[in-house]
């Protein structure tokens, strides 16, 4: 007879995402399982929002007992935790393709605002901590790929991995927040702002708002009537593309910098052993980086005083030359 299977060192949910969670207690005489239970509660966010989502309403869209799914899924938060899982499954391209790292981020970036385009209620969600679930560590394993060509820290790659994110998070919400205020509305046109803006136009004089008045008179903040009011994907483009540009200007810093002691990459595709020296070496490697940064700091103020102390001597000898 098999020892009893116990569950590994995870939150239970977490566990039964990765699949390594201890057999559930027999369940009904019906077949269940945690994947239909999943699929169920988010068909209902999808169709009303994550606050319809409960043990019993989903129990009841699959006929049976909500006691029937405590048997598989322990609490309604490891059941939000599944439905993260299940509802962003992230399309990691094949490894034959090539492509440059601004049009990797992009497409990793789309793919993020896709899932919150087809599950709105996931931004409803609150973050809870680093993501430790198989898809949410596919989805950063797939970022590192697009970036690892870039001559960042593993610090600089897992920051600029949280501000993407939050980017596509945060229009997500924006974009569900105003689709929903134009399907409640009784004229689309009170969304877009196009029925006030002949009062606005009135309202916004340059003596009280001199900066936003002619912007608004040229159409710039309110759409006029008649205008196309679907703008929402070039705002999200420029946004965007303005994100990467700060990344590229950062990696120009780095590499204008650091050229000289910048250590080879490793292949991507090369597995690292899990022994003690390879930690010692990575953490060697980390406190490499960091003094050789601290370095740089120091050479631009060295060379930041070097400016003013030749400044103030050209100074002194032009006042001498005068006296």
């Amino acid at each position: 007879m098999s020892p009893e299977r116990r569950d590994p060192e995870l939150p239970r949910g977490v566990a039964l995402a990765w699949g390594v969670a201890a057999n559930p207690q027999r369940g009904p005489k019906r077949e269940l399982s945690i994947e239909r239970i999943v699929d169920a509660a988010i068909e209902i966010a999808d169709a009303e929002g994550i606050g319809a989502v409960s043990m019993s309403r989903v129990a009841a869209s699959l006929g049976f007992t909500t006691m029937s799914l405590y048997r598989y899924v322990t609490s309604k938060d490891d059941l939000i935790l599944l439905m993260q899982e299940g509802a962003v499954t992230p399309p990691v391209p094949d490894e034959t393709v090539e492509r440059g790292w601004r049009a990797g981020i992009t497409a990793w970036v789309l793919a993020m605002r896709a899932a919150y385009r087809e599950h709105a209620w996931l931004v409803d969600i609150p973050i809870s901590g680093a993501p430790i679930t198989p898809n949410s560590l596919l989805i950063v394993d797939w970022f590192l790929r697009e970036v690892r060509s870039l001559p960042l820290s593993d610090g600089e790659k897992m920051s600029t991995l949280l501000l993407l994110t939050s980017y596509a998070r945060a229009t997500g919400a924006q974009e569900r927040d105003i689709g929903t205020a134009a399907a409640a509305a009784a004229d689309p046109a009170d969304v877009t702002g196009a029925n006030y803006f002949e009062a606005l136009a009135e309202l916004v004089t340059p003596e009280r708002f001199p900066y936003l008045s002619p912007l608004l008179a040229a159409g710039g903040y309110v759409a006029e009537p008649g205008t196309d009011p679907d703008d929402s994907d070039d705002d999200f483009s420029f946004g965007l593309e303005r994100i990467l540009d700060g990344i590229e200007y950062h990696v120009g810093r780095v590499e204008s910098g650091a050229a000289t002691a910048a250590a080879e990459p490793l292949p991507p595709t090369l597995e690292l052993p899990r022994d003690k020296q390879v930690r010692e070496a990575a953490k060697a490697r980390r406190e490499a980086e960091k003094a050789l940064r601290e370095a740089q700091k120091r050479e631009r103020e060295a060379i930041k005083h070097a400016l003013e102390r030749e400044k103030i001597a050209r100074e002194k000898a032009e006042r001498a030359k005068k006296e």
